[in-house]
């Protein structure tokens, strides 16, 4: 779904200062030679690499065509060689699992003219498309009107009157249901008309650039490749102790099916997975329960932006919580008894109370899908189910050593367990792959909860700041702006959020970014690619935004820093 996670807490940040030594952005310095995710290649002053592996040099989009058109010709030219493979092998590139992050690097290794074949066991589209993201945003949808509908106070204040608004509960599945299908639709028909084959079974790796996949009751098939991408993401982590029975106890990919909405809900993990399920649950009219093992909600987020996030999401709400606990037993209801959760203190491991609710729905993150890879016959050893890999995806053996012509990408290597970061990951081993090194900027990477409003976050927390501006000997600086000196904010009568930027004062780099408020979703890219180009706050400081638009709570935010220079 989205994040870096650990496998007790759903946390969308990545670990403090990680890989901060592989992306030197300060005082605008980067390694010759790296193409980093979202630069251009001419900004950079590096020229076309020729394909170590081809000899080839991959051809560019025809300067002047608009995006589409360059877009439908790179297509084109992509389709017309996807019948000639590299010397000697099936195929130039084999992704096993076709979720978004194996979509977007078949997509991209076949627009770059490599013959490209994607393994998928189950469906296309992986745990975002089915079990994640799409459905998850199809039911916020519902709970955003919801609560707008409801709130009779905000609607008066705009001069409108409803009465009686409803929801009709099958329609309300049936909509998360049709857009994972239209999705999904959308991304084989995407493949399929690119050219990529897409090959049907569990994919093996058998040794060095060989694949097995295969069925069920049938032969398996096997297949060789230059190079090989594991791309099988992840699935929910569901604690010892847990009894799963798909109805009163389940996880997110039992919930977004929407089968029934219970009066009262606990929910196991207050980090974005369970904070989007309470919003979506109360809106609907249930209670809810949060059960979290650390000492304070939403664990992850900034501290300021969680503490903000609880007043606003969950003290108005139907929401109490329990903190410093361990859900240590839960037992699915039946025989017409409740579920029983038995708590514990997290510290001391002492009984601490038992809650009776009509279902429970487990968010305390998810855990790689790597089991039966194979890895065992290339002497991968797994890191709590994670592919170790190094900064450009290439994975290591038990010895420290790459492996040869084979990568991980997106949830299963545990960098960042995010869709769009799968695809930038995947995309990125596509670039090199095509002679064009890339070094992926994993702290440029977005993250959002689509709560109503809605938190968005890019880069370091402040004590993740400041723990690296200590240890690295400098100084930072916070700046805050409100969304209720915002007048489109205002105009819609959501003034109600709050910005959050950390930076460097001496050299004007961005170290995060951190939004609570109407649309903050879409407000973060603005930061992220500054971090990703690296834009610093002297050039954003005089920036033009558009009025009156939501943008210009950055745009106040950037204007409010002090720099030394």
């Amino acid at each position: 779904m989205h994040s870096a996670i650990s496998l007790s807490v759903a946390a969308p940040f990545p670990a403090a200062g990680a890989r901060s030594d592989a992306f030197p952005l300060a005082g605008g310095l980067r390694p010759a030679g790296i193409r980093f995710c979202g630069l251009r290649r001419e900004a950079l002053g590096l020229r076309r690499l020729r394909s170590p592996a081809t000899g080839r040099i991959p051809p560019a989009p025809a300067r002047g065509l608009p995006r589409t058109v360059a877009a439908a010709a790179a297509a084109a030219a992509a389709g017309a060689g996807n019948g000639s493979p590299a010397s000697g092998f099936d195929y130039d590139l084999v992704i096993i699992g076709a979720g978004v992050g194996g979509h977007g690097a078949a997509v991209h290794a076949v627009e770059n003219g490599l013959k490209t074949a994607i393994i998928e066991g189950d469906v296309v589209g992986g745990t975002c498309v089915n079990r994640g993201c799409v459905p998850s945003k199809a039911l916020l949808a519902v709970s955003g009107r919801m609560r707008e509908l409801h709130d009779e106070h905000h609607l008066k204040s705009l001069g409108l009157k409803v009465s009686s608004p409803g929801y009709d509960r099958q329609g309300v599945a049936d909509h998360a249901n049709n857009l994972v299908s239209n999705i999904r639709s959308n991304l084989t028909n995407s493949m399929k008309a690119l050219g990529v084959d897409i090959l049907t079974g569990v994919g093996t790796v058998v040794g060095t650039q060989k694949v097995r996949y295969g069925k069920v009751g049938l032969p398996d098939k096997e297949i060789t490749a230059r190079d090989i991408i594991i791309a099988t993401g992840s699935v929910p982590f569901v604690p010892n102790g847990i009894e799963i029975d798909g109805k009163t106890v389940f996880t997110s990919d039992h919930a977004l099916k929407l089968e029934w909405v219970p009066d009262w809900i606990a929910i196991v993990g207050s980090g974005y997975i369970g904070l989007e399920f309470s919003d979506v649950y109360t809106a609907l009219g249930s209670e809810v329960t949060f059960v979290e093992a650390l000492d304070q909600l939403m664990p992850g987020f900034d501290p300021e932006i969680g503490k903000l996030a609880q007043r606003i999401l969950i003290n108005p709400r139907k929401i109490d919580y329990h903190t410093g606990v361990f859900a240590k037993k839960i037992t699915p209801a039946k025989d017409g008894k409740p579920v029983l959760i038995e708590l514990i203190d997290a510290k001391t491991k002492e009984p601490k109370d038992t809650l009776e609710v009509d279902a429970a729905l487990i968010a305390t993150g998810r855990a790689p899908f790597t089991k039966g890879l194979g890895l065992e016959n290339i002497n991968v050893v797994t890191q709590r189910g994670f592919v170790p890999v190094d900064e450009r995806m290439r994975v290591m053996d038990a010895n420290g050593n790459l492996v040869p012509h084979l990568y991980c990408i997106g949830d299963a290597n545990g960098k960042l367990m995010l869709a769009h970061a799968a695809s930038a990951q995947g995309i990125s081993v596509v670039e090199q792959l095509c002679g064009r090194d890339n070094v992926l900027n994993h702290l440029s990477v977005p993250a959002a909860c689509f709560t109503h409003p809605e938190i968005s976050m890019v880069g370091l927390t402040e004590p993740q700041a400041r723990e690296k501006a200590e240890k690295e000997g400098f100084e930072i600086s916070v700046a805050k702006t409100s969304f209720k000196a915002n007048t489109k904010a205002l105009a819609e009568n959501e003034g109600e959020g709050f910005a959050k930027l950390i930076y460097r004062p001496d050299t004007g780099e961005i170290l995060g970014v951190h939004i609570l408020g109407l649309h903050a979703a879409d407000l973060i890219h603005e930061a992220s690619n500054a971090i990703a180009l690296g834009t610093r706050l002297q050039e954003l400081k005089v920036a033009v935004h558009a009025h009156p638009t939501l943008s210009e709570v950055l745009d106040e935010l950037f204007k409010s820093t002090k720099l030394d220079t």
